[in-house]
């Protein structure tokens, strides 16, 4: 999974710059302006967590616990699936029966940044020890 942790974050990346435009552009005269800011919303959390699916490819290579990275890109990735796409199915749609999704993805967004929390104190904790030998 880390490997594709880049290759994710691009995928999402070039999805969040065509919906960003596609609302800024296309959907302003079409959406009121709670829809629009839902839509808004997405695209942010979106780019938000790309970020952190670079992140998560970067930390690879820098003696973090390669187990939970892969599974806060896979965390991440959901998240970014459940949470930013039932808000643009939302905004677009609104069919407010798919509301249970977003707290759903929201969780796994949380997740994904607990795990690189403790990836990260464990390769910190790793390295002092290392240092102390």
């Amino acid at each position: 999974m880390l490997a594709k942790a880049w290759t994710l974050a691009a995928l999402f990346g070039l999805l969040g710059v065509a919906l960003g435009a596609f609302g800024a552009h296309g959907l302003h005269t079409v959406l009121d302006d709670r829809a629009l800011s839902l839509f808004q919303t997405a695209v942010r959390y979106q780019f938000y967590h790309v970020v952190a699916l670079l992140m998560c490819g970067a930390f690879d290579r820098s003696g973090m616990n390669r187990r939970l990275l892969a599974f806060a890109t896979a965390s991440f990735s959901l998240g970014i699936i459940l949470f930013c796409g039932s808000l643009y199915l939302l905004a677009l749609t609104s069919r407010h029966g798919l509301g249970w999704v977003t707290p759903l993805g929201g969780a796994a967004l949380i997740v994904g940044w607990l795990l690189l929390l403790v990836s990260a104190l464990q390769g910190d904790a790793s390295r002092k020890q290392d240092h102390q030998v």
